[in-house]
């Protein structure tokens, strides 16, 4: 019910608000609907995207190999909101999740209702290459996590993201851009945030999050920004690089996995352990062919969790590291042949045996990323024994 009426007062204020302000023509992937306010002191582009995905899994250790587990769903369903008020130099973004894996993960940290937002904020450009971020939206982490999940070369991200990523959470960023030379530019992006996700309305528990991520660029910027774009989809005509590196600290967190995963809870509150993450990454393109790599690695200061008189309560950080590798070729006519290579490497003390995942991935871009299908098939190992086999097709379509 709630949803509805969301919905329902979005779609009447664009109505009523249409009547008076001027439209700007559009086309397929560029949003639904743009709307620029006569006197230029707004603007607003309303799209909507989603992914239907089938999946279809199997122990390759069950003698009864003949029987896979198969599953269909939306993936992902999304409405999202842009546009500049009062200013081009202050810009907002609102996206939310209509799907059941963007919903979930509600409890009683969350009111006990739907996560129905992913981003809400707004962007100043305050000062020359300063612009300050203030709302809920992705951290600055790993590259993977920050290419849009509309954007994606594989049908979904590695399993390094799934572990070990640092998502979205509620604070602020500043971000500032300055070049070394006349294609040498450098991105800084420093992050205050709550520590703890998406959507919490409790109050912070614990500390606060601090993250810092540092970007070199030195062939120059990528055409339509697709160093956080999968596959070269513009077919770079000069070899493009980005090198990067985040450094997060989260004090005194109170989830297994930095501001993602479990609450550690004890008999009289919260567990709370300092634990920091660093994130290694890689972007290359050139005329078709595409390369990604990132490194990331997760330490606390103690990450088994305890009572006060020092009982385990069973609860343990999630310390590791783990490496993904992954490459593609852009054919001509828009088939892509693409691989990846992760694995899971945790601590002793985690009780995890090492994991490597193996994709082989093809897709077919009608329109980019607009509209496209993709699959893809995994081989998983656990202590270099096979464990499982995964296939997966999707169907994306970006209004």
């Amino acid at each position: 019910m709630k949803l509805k009426v969301i919905i329902t007062a979005l779609v009447i204020s664009i109505s009523y608000g249409i009547n008076a302000q001027e439209i700007t023509e559009t086309k397929f992937g560029k949003g639904i609907l743009n709307v620029v306010a006569k006197d230029s002191s707004w603007s607003m582009k309303f799209a909507a995207r989603m992914q239907f995905l089938s999946t279809t899994g199997w122990d390759i250790n069950d003698d009864d190999f003949s029987s896979p587990e198969t599953n269909f769903l939306v993936r992902r369903a999304r409405l999202k909101f842009g546009g500049f008020a009062y200013s081009p130099k202050l810009q907002y973004k609102i996206e939310l999740g209509l799907s059941n894996r963007d919903l979930s993960g509600g409890s009683e940290f969350t009111s006990n209702t739907p996560r129905y937002i992913l981003d809400a904020v707004i962007k100043w450009n305050f000062y020359k290459n300063f612009t300050l971020w203030a709302g809920q939206t992705k951290l600055p982490g790993n590259v993977e996590r920050v290419i849009s999940s509309a954007n994606m070369q594989l049908v979904d991200r590695s399993r390094l993201n799934s572990r070990f990523n640092i998502d979205r959470d509620l604070g602020v960023q500043l971000r500032h851009h300055f070049n070394l030379s006349d294609k040498f530019l450098v991105r800084e992006i420093v992050a205050i945030s709550q520590g703890e996700g998406r959507n919490i309305t409790t109050g912070n528990l614990g500390g606060h999050q601090y993250t810092g991520r540092l970007e070199l660029l030195p062939f120059g910027k990528f055409k339509s920004k697709g160093e956080y774009k999968g596959a070269d989809l513009k077919r770079e005509q000069t070899p493009k690089l980005m090198l990067a590196a985040t450094y997060d600290f989260n004090a005194d967190a109170v989830k297994n996995r930095s501001n993602q995963g479990d609450y550690m809870i004890t008999s009289t509150g919260f567990y709370e352990t300092n634990i920091t993450t660093l994130f290694v990454d890689a972007v290359l393109k050139y005329k078709g062919f595409s390369f990604m790599g990132e490194f990331a690695d997760r330490d606390a200061g103690d990450a088994i969790a305890v009572e006060e008189d020092g009982t385990p309560t069973g609860a343990i950080v999630q310390v590791g590291n783990a490496l993904n590798l992954q490459a593609g070729y852009l054919f001509k006519n828009n088939w892509e042949v693409a691989g990846r290579y992760t694995n899971l490497n945790y601590d002793a003390v985690v009780g995890k045996d090492l994991e490597e995942q193996y994709t082989l991935g093809i897709s077919k871009y009608v329109a980019g990323h607009n509209l496209k299908v993709q699959s893809d098939i995994s081989y998983t190992t656990e202590n270099g024994n096979g464990s499982g086999l995964m296939y997966r097709l999707q169907f994306d379509i970006h209004l």
